[in-house]
């Protein structure tokens, strides 16, 4: 099976860099029309889940990589590399109590994809992944227009 490489980006590990992935991924998949929503939510929380390591293990200046590689079927697999190793996530992964205050992007991610996981690779290296079925059918009005673009939000200064 020919593997197509979609686009792979190098981002700062930053709020901004994520919102940059999320965009970047809903342009390369609305450009070849196809159906964007699920996975920009998938790409989202897989790098604030990179960003969040990187400002949590107090690492400055680390950036993560985005790749998305679209094969036959179609199957995107979504993949972020960051360097913090130590922070992979969990499997299986569990919805958090009620009360807590984050852990749910992973239980979103896991919903939304056929399957995901974490590669570990040269230290420091860590890869977490996620495939989609992109041949799913949808609904003809979903997947195709950002709800994010819907809103005017600040931009940061």
């Amino acid at each position: 099976m020919k593997q197509e490489i979609t686009l792979v980006a190098t981002l700062p590990s930053t709020p901004r860099g994520a919102r940059a992935a999320r965009a970047l991924t809903v342009a390369e998949l609305a450009e070849r029309r196809l159906p964007f929503e699920d996975a920009a939510q998938v790409v989202a929380e897989l790098a604030a889940n990179a960003v969040n390591a990187v400002t949590h293990g107090r690492v400055r200046g680390r950036d993560f990589r985005l790749a998305l590689h679209l094969t036959q079927g179609p199957t995107l697999r979504i993949e972020v590399t960051d360097t913090r190793r130590e922070f992979a996530p969990p499997a299986p992964c569990q919805a958090p109590d009620a009360e807590a205050e984050s852990g749910r992007g992973l239980v979103l991610v896991a919903a939304l994809a056929v399957r995901w996981g974490t590669d570990l690779g040269p230290a420091p290296l860590k890869t977490v992944w996620a495939e989609m079925d992109m041949a799913s059918p949808i609904s003809p009005d979903r997947g195709f227009r950002d709800p994010v673009d819907q809103y005017p939000v600040p931009h940061d200064a």
